[in-house]
């Protein structure tokens, strides 16, 4: 609720210092935060009477070379991340007069899951670090010197656990999140 709450309140302060330049707070940004960013604006709307801000998917990246070209209608006036501002884009901000506030909204989440039909897997930390490190100990014994992961199969990493593959799913390799 606090988040909510400071965010209608940051989207507030940001039309209150572009009311005489437009009409229409546009923020852009990470393609995660998206969904929640359009739920805020218009609620944001809704609550206040005031145009519900444009919200554009452009990635964290792409939002944050858009806010930092430079201050005035034809840039945006809030970026969302679903990371950190790297280094060379807070200096590329600064360098175009632009003073960055960053504030954290809230946090990325891993969901580890299998199918209803299987027997419900009960992992330790150990064994999920076993199946999706890079680089594991030697025959997965503590102390060893690390290796390139061999573990394909659950069954690899403890011979109690199921003969199958270890499937991962996520977003690509350039995303934020």
């Amino acid at each position: 609720m606090f988040k909510k709450i400071f965010l209608l309140t940051l989207i507030n302060l940001a039309f209150l210092g572009t009311t005489n330049a437009r009409d229409q707070i546009n923020v852009v940004g990470s393609s995660t935060v998206y969904p929640f960013s359009t739920v805020v604006a218009e609620t944001f709307g809704n609550k206040t009477g005031i145009k519900v801000p444009k919200i554009e998917s452009t990635g964290s990246g792409g939002g944050m070379k858009l806010f930092c070209k430079g201050l005035g209608t034809s840039h945006p006036d809030i970026t969302n991340a679903s990371r950190r501002i790297k280094k060379n884009e807070f200096n590329k901000c600064k360098e175009n007069g632009i003073d960055v506030v960053e504030i954290k909204v809230g946090y990325d989440g891993i969901v580890i899951a299998n199918s209803k039909k299987a027997k419900l897997l009960n992992l330790t930390k150990r064994q999920i670090f076993l199946a999706l490190a890079k680089q594991v100990p030697e025959g997965n014994k503590e102390g060893s010197n690390l290796v390139d992961n061999p573990n394909k199969k659950w069954s690899d990493i403890d011979p109690n656990l199921p003969n199958k593959k270890i499937e991962v799913l996520g977003p690509p390799p350039t995303s934020g999140t």
